[in-house]
């Protein structure tokens, strides 16, 4: 099956800035696909490559079959596109900006369905000037799927929205994934890529620094798991003997127990078979967070 979206060492430069160093990754159809990096890493020059907004410097790209530089304009008319840096007229009501968007784009989807969605359907005689910052944010993401898009690109699409449209956000988009769009994620929120996106690539010093799922990444990078309660037993030396256990402190009444793989499951079996089941047992894992500071600052 061919890929949504293929990328060989592509480049961008301004001058003598690097955007872009040599970026290589392929995106599958139907998965939602994570781009992370810190400020300055190239992620949203690299999606505006990818949709024709910039051309490259060097380098191979095909989105949905089609080069983004020589065939533009077919492909915005198949992708919807949620830049970082967006801006509608002042006055423009919200149901307006819908019916236009809709009214170019043929075959896409009913607007006010698309409205009451994304939680505009109160605001939809509102001027875009008057909306607060995430419910613009929440504009600009509904603008971007009227089309119906097969693929869409989304860049900081959460910015601005409080915790819990958050989380509303989060369900619509695994529900446009249902429904067959590819996803394409630009995001500085690391608990949103590692609960959304099936593969996520990192992009530090303008190159992909590596790519895979969330959980293999945590997996392969992670430093295991931390495992911490109180006991009343005076040894707790046995602990040490547990498969995947690695270190045990204790202060106190307090102990952590440092290990991998079974390791959680077996303290606890170990625990009840000793008659203590403590209310204050606790799980530390590394996430997607700890494995992105590691990568591209050193931080652990």
């Amino acid at each position: 099956m061919q890929p949504a979206i293929s990328v060989e060492h592509l480049e961008k430069r301004y001058g003598d800035l690097v955007a872009v160093a040599d970026v290589s990754f392929e995106v599958a159809e139907g998965e939602i696909f994570g781009i992370l990096g810190p400020n300055g890493a190239g992620k949203t020059t690299i999606v505006e490559c990818l949709q024709g907004l910039r051309a490259a410097d060097g380098g191979k790209m095909s989105v949905l079959g089609l080069d983004p530089q020589r065939e533009a304009e077919h492909l915005r008319r198949r992708i919807g596109s949620q830049l970082q840096e967006s801006a509608l007229p002042e006055r423009i009501k919200v149901w307006e900006a819908l019916d236009l968007f809709s009214s170019i784009s043929a075959g896409g989807r009913d607007w006010l369905e698309v409205m009451i969605e994304w939680g505009l359907a109160e605001k939809r005689s509102t001027p875009f000037g008057e909306l607060s910052g995430g419910q613009q944010q929440r504009l600009f993401v509904a603008l971007a799927l009227v089309n119906d898009p097969e693929l869409v690109f989304l860049d900081e699409m959460t910015t601005g929205l409080d915790p819990s449209a958050r989380r509303v956000a989060w369900d619509l988009i695994r529900l446009i994934r249902d429904r067959g769009t590819t996803v394409v994620l630009v995001t500085h929120f690391m608990d949103e890529a590692e609960t959304l996106c099936d593969r996520v690539a990192i992009i530090d010093d303008k190159r992909v620094i590596d790519l895979d799922t969330p959980e293999r990444l945590i997996l392969r990078h992670g430093a295991g798991v931390r495992v911490s309660f109180t006991t009343a037993l005076d040894d707790v030396e046995w602990l040490r003997t547990i498969r995947g256990v690695s270190a045990v402190e204790r202060r106190g009444p307090a102990v952590t127990v440092h290990g991998s793989g079974p390791v959680v499951t077996l303290v606890a079996a170990g625990l009840v078979e000793r008659g203590e089941v403590p209310d204050d047992l606790r799980v530390e894992q590394p996430t997607l967070e700890d494995i992105f500071l590691m990568l591209t600052t050193g931080e652990e």
